[in-house]
């Protein structure tokens, strides 16, 4: 098993934080560089709701890798990517609202019944927001056995948003549907082993 200091996990966390702001920092240059493409604001919801979903998926990797090369400390980050993921959900919504509908409150209701994968986007999103507003410490205590159970819905995000994705194109389905893949290979590493445990348990 491979073992950390406490200063050096905070290293570590100092590095996480810097890897998930980068893409931000990019964005920005890009906008400010005229590098956002013909079409900067669907540039933008595009590169945040994929920043979101890329961060969904390491936060789903981060389980797995741990128990694999035993360096449990690794669970310890999976807050930190896991608020990551909602930062990044938040701006896709925030810049598709704000620059897309430039704040018309009436028109998202209309943009929901014509374009149903918002309707899918959005629910993803009060799942992350409910898993981000139950990730402190205390709440977790508070709520006990009822914690996990709320938590496990992050593979339902893990579904929805690659839909949502999906959903969202026109033409261009190659790259939604690797993301389709993606997410139900990462489900099974940890589906799948719950199952196996509930089988062994009702033998």
């Amino acid at each position: 098993m491979i073992r950390i200091k406490p200063k050096q996990l905070k290293w570590i966390k100092l590095l996480f934080h810097l890897i998930a702001l980068a893409p931000i920092a990019f964005l920005v240059l890009d906008v400010l560089n005229d590098n956002a493409g013909g079409d900067p604001v669907q540039y933008i919801i595009h590169y945040t709701g994929i920043g979101a979903l890329n961060t969904l998926f390491l936060t789903l990797l981060i389980s797995p890798v741990a128990k694999k090369f035993k360096m449990g400390w690794l669970v310890q980050t999976r807050r930190l990517v896991g608020l990551y993921v909602f930062a990044y959900a938040t701006l896709h919504i925030a810049s598709y609202f704000a620059l897309d509908l430039v704040f018309e409150w009436s028109l998202l209701g209309e943009e929901i019944f014509k374009r149903p994968y918002i309707l899918v986007g959005a629910a993803a999103y009060l799942i992350l927001f409910a898993l981000t507003l139950t990730s402190f410490k205390k709440v977790m205590k508070n709520m006990g056995r009822h914690w996990q159970k709320l938590h496990n819905w992050i593979y339902a995000a893990a579904i929805l948003i690659p839909i949502h994705f999906y959903w969202s194109v026109k033409s261009e389905i190659i790259e939604p549907s690797i993301y389709i893949f993606i997410a139900v290979v990462l489900l099974s590493f940890r589906v799948v082993p719950k199952f196996k445990k509930i089988r062994q348990k009702k033998r």
